[in-house]
């Protein structure tokens, strides 16, 4: 029960809005696995891509706000830096799930 809480902290933890995002491409790469076998690894690819691209503006987020106020203290900083690395892993995630399922779609040769 704990680690099922733990994932719904961090998804909330690592921006609504994106976490959605990610969450609805992972959606549309498991459709697209069902029906549109060649679209899979394209769906991991953006949600790779979508994750790294949120991840770049919660830095700028940190960053914008350490310039206003320098005298931030180092667990504040290191807590934000933690949180920023979610949408990024979760669209690494996404994106590894599409190649184990493009392995297993994949014919043999």
């Amino acid at each position: 029960m704990t680690n099922v809480l733990n994932i719904v902290t961090s998804f909330m933890e690592g921006g609504l809005l994106g976490s959605s995002i990610l969450t609805v491409i992972l959606i549309l790469m498991l459709l697209a696995a069902w029906k549109a076998p060649a679209k899979v690894k394209e769906c991991g690819l953006l949600a790779l891509a979508f994750g790294f691209f949120y991840q770049l503006t919660g830095l700028l987020q940190i960053l914008s706000y350490l310039q206003s106020t320098p005298d931030t203290a180092n667990p504040v900083i290191f807590g934000g830096l933690k949180v920023n690395l979610i949408p990024a892993l979760f669209g690494l995630a996404v994106y590894m799930l599409s190649l184990i399922i493009r392995l297993i779609q994949k014919p043999n040769l």
